[in-house]
């Protein structure tokens, strides 16, 4: 009896996660994805296979968030045409979606959700904080959001999959991260960590703080968009992709720069919600998608 109601509790929570991230239409999407036949780009043994389907992914996607609001034009298209405000759990589908199709998925539906993104990204025009004009299909902007959630996703699972990738398959996620990204209109994507530390590095000029991303920060750590009841569970989730950000990167947001604070808390927090995220997706089908 215990062990039939764990299970059930098991399910419940992981089909509640599955369908804030994915979608109400999660389990379809994911028969698309997984069910059709034909040509993939990866297997279940690449790395960013392995990256991709861990549970490590949500902090992971929370220290992408906010590692990408410290570029001023990509904060000012988050903010201006995202929609995130008024459809978080939208935008966040629609980013778990692509990522879904473009790593698991058939060459053919990567290749089509790739080029509805493009049509997307042609289309979104601005200004960002400063009065400098951007576009999202600006390559160099690109790089930035694709280096951004590698990084992100690379030292999440890093941290808290319980088994690290050694340097060799990370820099064959690295690479493999870069096969989609080229298509979308990224120019040379890090192919190595010791790439990819270089391009964060050459980025580091162009980035600070700006309202709104102060601003989209505090909805996203201090207000999410949540019941009461759920609020513990996610900002322990958030704690988790806090203590992934370099301590200037915490500074620029006004979050906690003491890495001692992100070693002795925060880590240990978002381990443990990593952890209770991979058992209860663990109690439905195609948790990863």
């Amino acid at each position: 009896m215990l062990r039939s109601s764990t299970r059930r509790l098991q399910r419940a929570v992981g089909e509640s996660l599955r369908s804030r991230v994915a979608g109400k239409d999660a389990a379809d999407r994911a028969a698309l994805i997984w069910d059709t036949p034909g040509e993939r780009w990866f297997t279940p043994e690449d790395p960013v296979w392995k990256v991709h389907a861990d549970a490590s992914m949500f902090p992971g996607g929370v220290a992408a968030l906010l590692l990408q609001m410290l570029h001023p034009m990509a904060m000012a298209g988050v903010a201006g045409h995202s929609g995130y405000r008024g459809d978080p759990w939208g935008r966040l589908q629609r980013t778990s979606t692509y990522l879904a199709a473009t790593t698991f998925g058939t060459v053919d539906h990567a290749m089509t959700t790739i080029g509805h993104v493009r049509s997307i990204h042609a289309r979104v025009r601005g200004k960002d904080a400063f009065g400098r004009p951007y576009r999202a299909d600006d390559p160099h902007l690109l790089l930035w959001v694709h280096i951004a959630e590698v990084a992100s996703f690379l030292r999440a699972y890093q941290a808290y999959s319980g088994s690290p990738l050694g340097p060799d398959e990370a820099d064959r996620y690295v690479a493999q991260a870069g096969v989609p990204a080229g298509h979308l209109g990224v120019l040379d994507p890090p192919r190595s960590v010791a790439e990819l530390e270089a391009a964060l590095a050459a980025y580091r000029p162009e980035l600070e703080t700006t309202v709104a991303a102060r601003d989209a920060a505090r909805f996203l750590l201090v207000e999410p968009p949540l019941p009461a009841g759920a609020r513990i569970g996610y900002w322990a989730i958030a704690a988790g992709g806090v203590s992934l950000l370099e301590p200037w990167a915490r500074d620029l947001l006004d979050l906690p720069r003491s890495d001692l604070l992100a070693r002795r808390l925060l880590a240990p927090i978002g381990r443990a919600s990593t952890g209770t995220v991979r058992w209860a997706m663990a109690g439905v089908d195609r948790s990863a998608a």
